[in-house]
């Protein structure tokens, strides 16, 4: 699933969130929500964040545990969710399908 959502922007008349991050290369620096993507990992509530340093220009990335996420998001900053699970492997598709032929698969489901 690769979803996008655009941060909700009615709100910009509020004061402007700053975000105070890292880089690598100049140290502290101060975002807007605008200036970071989230890449969130489907299924955990972490993720990525990714920004351009408004210093030197670098990309950067840097991990998201759940409270960062979740400070991210309120604060309007714009996501994509990754689903980094890959594609279904036939082994997979057999193991399901050996687990369809069972009498009681319907009861596994609960």
């Amino acid at each position: 699933m690769n979803g996008k959502n655009e941060p909700h922007r009615a709100g910009v008349a509020k004061l402007m969130t700053t975000i105070r991050t890292t880089c690598a290369i100049c140290g502290d620096v101060e975002l807007t929500p605008i200036e970071l993507t989230l890449e969130l990992t489907a299924m955990s509530g972490t993720g990525t964040y990714v920004f351009a340093c408004p210093e030197c220009g670098d990309q950067q990335r840097r991990p998201a545990n759940h409270r960062v996420v979740s400070i991210l998001l309120a604060t309007g900053v714009a996501y994509d969710v990754r689903d980094e699970r890959g594609p279904i492997t036939e082994s997979e598709i057999a193991d399901f399908a050996t687990d369809l032929d069972r009498a009681d698969w319907a009861e596994q489901l609960g």
